[in-house]
């Protein structure tokens, strides 16, 4: 058992998905039910609350607090039975909810609950607060699905717990000791309290707020399992559960139906309920405004959308035929990719919703109230109308289907006069929200962020009832004390700060996206977690699928710079040896900046933090070896043959000296740099279509004959390719290791050389995706308001965009290609105009979703980082190649990727400018 209470840790699991922050006594990560069993006699010994988590992705505050945290995701996970004929599993609660999708999905069954954040919650955490998502308005919330449950209480007492019969609660009820206490306790709140359980806890689907008792009733089996489902923590510790599994439909179509309004979307829905379908999503024009362009490609025209899942094809037509009149626009779609990419729109809301179109940041706070489908519309409008009032604004998105809409607004949680503002929005939206017959919550749970306002909801009576019940299990109150029973105020613990002017005015970088300020950008990561998914797509984040430790992820990285602005933990700022610690695992890919739907940019925030924590001080070897290499490079050009052999004698000197890994292989020198080789081409062009084809130093002085490649291709395309008449360089490798002044010297250095270029029309050609991306995407950061800066972004091409762009005709190589795009070029270019220029070439391309290499920049070559590297290629790239038929060309035009899958796996990979050469005219 891992017991962590290091400041490191502690800063680590200081919050989750929420507004709220809370300083833990110690982190737990049990690897067994027994060591969950000592930890909790270990806080009941030093008298300590316990606090439960999984995947700490909660956006009411429900999973941080001021107790003993223990974290069931690293280690407890796993589906223990799954048994395709009784359509149950039994599960440990870290299990990832994906991972036993992916069990159950070949049985043709599936676990119906599905929130957005289905790759990294845990099934402990969905029990905990009656997790929903988007297809519960067909196969219900958690509760629905609950069989069983294996509870540990805080004195130590372990029940297995379910529907109970009459005679079976009188046989538990009998028994000594703590459980018999339990089933006499809850028999009597039951007895004595009929009559109110039936008429103020409604069957509405979505009330989630507050304890669910009502499945104590007689009538509903005195299910104890259901009633604790929800519970947030307060009353027991899961150690085991047994679910139901749903089974899958045969076919599924999504119907795409256009709206003028939200509001319109939401008065749709009673219409739309008795068609059975699976699903009923919404999201409103604001929401879709803040995708990158292209990502709403297939939306017909509105101002709001319902994604409407259903099982039967004409069905779904008969549907949009059916409302017709109320559509402006409307799509069926029947392919699975298709389907995929518009539900991304609708799962990555709780990300992009942090902030609105006009740049302002929004939180959670009022995320998930629900009120009965047939009382949305109305509910909507009144609730806007208080937003108005209240001169708050919000996207809006949701299960419309089940009423549950989830709303982040621009609350100001940075001044006392914001924050009041903030508790008065919230008690006028609770009393809104009850006089539809709704609820506070409806699959978030309550939290810190309602349980102080579930007096707007609730009698006194009920009120009562709930402390009773949690009493029942939790009679000293050290289960996730403040939620639900004796809560915390909805506006205390706030975890917004504003940076310290010591740390915001000493900054290098400009943060453009973040109004220029640092602590902003750290207010980026809201906890949503998407950084945690270990099997999905995507590139982020490779460091934490090779570790699978919290601090590895974005989130980890994040929330530890948070805490460094926040000051109480980590109180050394700029030289903080734990964010360091944490930081040095990053590869730097920038996978973040696409995957993640807040554009977290941990790349930038890292090498902002090097800048600062090494400024003044000796750095690492490996900056002064890699972070210089450009000119180490050119230095060594102009003796390659004496450089090979200095290399390969004291290679071990070398890597010693220069803080590389001695696993690594040191590159070869080319013989000559393809600046001196073509130093015809520094010449001022005479054709119509002038390109700089940008000689970047690892194409340059290693592997030439890429740029060799290029220029020939080019050239056959049309282009009057020239190379700067001057030594260039785009700084990259003092912008990875953290020298900021130095690279911001050699770009202006290199903008004076580029200008007379750039100011003549001349575009530039860049074959290395780290490189071209900087030009693209790093720029303003870098150098902010500079004109030439600002040309060079809006010039660069990538080569294959250049490609694509001019009339060449290939001849058909027909070949098969396996492509590994570069992490920057995933974040920054894209790869659609490399994919469009293989396919005009004849070449079967398949590209992989591979991840980072592994090897990224100076990262893989650095001491101590050669196992998480490996790790990283041994994700899916290798794997990936390794399956590939004998004769496919692997395609990789970072030099980084081909230096990663020659040295680990022996094979050449080709730049795309090699390949494409080879099918010239």
């Amino acid at each position: 058992m891992e017991i962590l209470a290091d400041a490191a840790t502690l800063a680590l699991y200081t919050t989750d998905a929420s507004n709220y922050r809370h300083v833990p006594k110690g982190v737990v990560l049990p690897r067994s039910v027994d060591e969950v069993i000592e930890a909790v006699a270990a806080c009941r010994r030093a008298g300590l609350p316990v606090i439960a988590r999984g995947g700490g992705t909660s956006v009411a505050g429900n999973s941080c607090g001021p107790g003993v945290v223990i974290d069931t995701s690293r280690h407890l996970g796993g589906v223990l039975d799954l048994d395709p004929e009784a359509r149950t599993a039994r599960v440990s609660p870290g299990t990832v909810l994906d991972d036993l999708q992916r069990l159950a999905a070949p049985h043709g069954l599936r676990f119906g609950p599905d929130p957005s954040t289905h790759s990294r919650c845990t099934i402990g955490g969905m029990i905990g607060n009656n997790a929903c998502g988007s297809h519960s308005v067909a196969w219900g919330r958690t509760v629905d699905v609950v069989r069983e449950l294996d509870v540990l209480l805080y004195d130590g007492t372990r029940l297995t717990v379910g529907p109970t019969s009459p005679s079976e609660v009188d046989a538990r009820a009998a028994e000594p000791g703590t459980g018999g206490r339990v089933f006499s306790e809850l028999r009597a709140l039951v007895r004595d309290n009929l009559a109110l359980l039936r008429t103020e806890l409604s069957s509405f689907s979505r009330r989630v707020s507050g304890y669910g008792l009502e499945h104590l009733l007689p009538e509903n089996g005195f299910d104890v399992a259901k009633a604790l489902v929800g519970s947030e923590g307060t009353c027991v510790t899961v150690l085991e559960a047994t679910v139901s599994l749903a089974r899958l439909p045969e076919r599924k179509v999504l119907a795409v139906l256009g709206f003028e309004s939200d509001i319109a979307a939401a008065d749709a829905v009673p219409a739309i309920l008795p068609w059975s379908p699976l699903t009923v999503e919404g999201v409103d024009a604001d929401l879709v405004a803040l995708l990158e362009p292209g990502r709403a490609d297939g939306l017909p025209p509105g101002g709001a959308w319902l994604f409407v899942e259903m099982a039967d094809p004409d069905q779904a037509r008969g549907l949009i035929d059916g409302l017709r009149g109320a559509l402006t626009g409307s799509a069926l779609l029947d392919d699975a990719a298709a389907q995929k990419r518009l539900w991304r729109i609708r799962e990555e809301g709780a990300g992009l919703a942090t902030r609105l179109a006009g740049g302002e940041e929004a939180w959670p706070g009022w995320e998930d109230a629900a009120v009965p489908p047939e009382r949305l519309g109305a509910y909507l409008r009144e609730f806007k109308q208080l937003m108005r009032e209240h001169g708050r604004k919000s996207v809006v998105y949701g299960h419309y289907g089940e009423g549950c809409l989830h709303l982040r607004l621009d609350f100001d949680l940075l001044s006392p006069r914001g924050i009041a503002g903030f508790r008065s929005f919230l008690e006028e939206a609770a009393d809104l929200v009850a006089a539809h017959g709704g609820s506070l919550s409806g699959e978030h749970g309550d939290g810190q962020a309602r349980s102080e306002l579930l007096s707007r909801m609730y009698s006194p009576e009920i009120l009562a009832l709930f402390a009773r019940f949690k009493g029942i299990f939790d009679p000293a109150g050290m289960m996730n004390p403040g939620i639900l029973v004796n809560p915390r105020p909805v506006d205390a613990d706030l975890r917004v700060r504003r940076a310290p002017l010591e740390l915001e005015d000493v900054t290098a970088l400009a943060y453009p996206e973040d109004q220029g300020s640092f602590g902003q950008a750290m207010r980026r990561c809201v906890g949503v977690g998407k950084c945690r998914n270990t099997t999905g797509a995507g590139v982020m984040c490779p460091s934490y699928r090779a570790t699978r430790e919290e601090k590895h992820s974005t989130r980890g990285r994040a929330h530890l710079l948070a805490e460094m602005v926040n000051g109480e933990l980590i109180t050394d700022g700029w030289h903080s040896e734990e964010v360091a610690e944490a930081l040095d695992l990053c590869l730097s890919c920038k996978g973040c900046l696409s995957d993640c739907p807040v554009d977290v940019d941990m790349a930038t925030y890292k090498a902002e933090f090097l800048h600062q924590h090494h400024k003044g001080r000796i750095r690492p070897a490996s900056h002064y070896s890699m972070g210089w290499l450009p000119v180490w490079l050119r230095a060594a050009s102009f003796a390659p043959r004496l450089a090979n052999t200095l290399s390969r004698r004291f290679s071990g000197l070398l890597k010693k000296f220069g803080g590389i890994a001695p696993e690594r292989d040191l590159p070869t020198f080319a013989t000559a740099p393809f600046t001196r080789r073509r130093a015809d081409l520094k010449r001022w062009a005479t054709g119509s279509r002038p390109v700089v084809l940008w000689p970047d130093s690892f194409n340059n002085y290693l592997t030439p004959d890429v740029l060799d490649a290029a220029a020939e291709v080019l050239t056959a395309a049309g282009y009057d390719v020239v190379l700067p008449d001057r030594g260039v360089c785009c700084g990259l490798t003092w912008v990875s290791t953290g020298q900021l002044d130095v690279a911001k010297n050699v770009l202006r250095r290199t903008l004076s050389v580029l200008e007379p270029y750039l100011r003549s029309g001349y575009l530039v050609a860049g074959l290395e995706p780290s490189c071209t991306a900087l030009f693209r995407g790093d720029l303003p950061a870098l150098l902010p308001g500079d004109p030439v800066a600002e040309l060079l972004a809006e010039r660069t091409r990538t080569f294959a965009e250049l490609v694509e762009d001019s009339p060449l005709e290939f001849r058909s190589l027909d070949v098969e290609a396996l492509s590994q795009v570069h992490c920057h070029q995933h974040a920054v270019l894209g790869f659609d105009a490399d994919e469009a220029a293989m396919r005009a070439a004849g070449i079967h391309n398949s590209t992989m979703d591979s991840g980072c290499c592994g090897l990224a920049g100076n990262f893989g070559f650095e001491r101590g980082h050669y196992d998480v590297s490996v790790a990283c290629a041994e994700d899916r790239m290798l794997p990936a190649i390794r399956a590939a038929a004998e004769g496919t060309e692997v395609v990789a035009d970072g030099f980084s990727c081909r230096t990663q899958i020659e040295q680990l796996d022996g094979r050449r990979a080709l730049h795309l400018a090699e390949l494409l050469r080879r099918a010239l005219p």
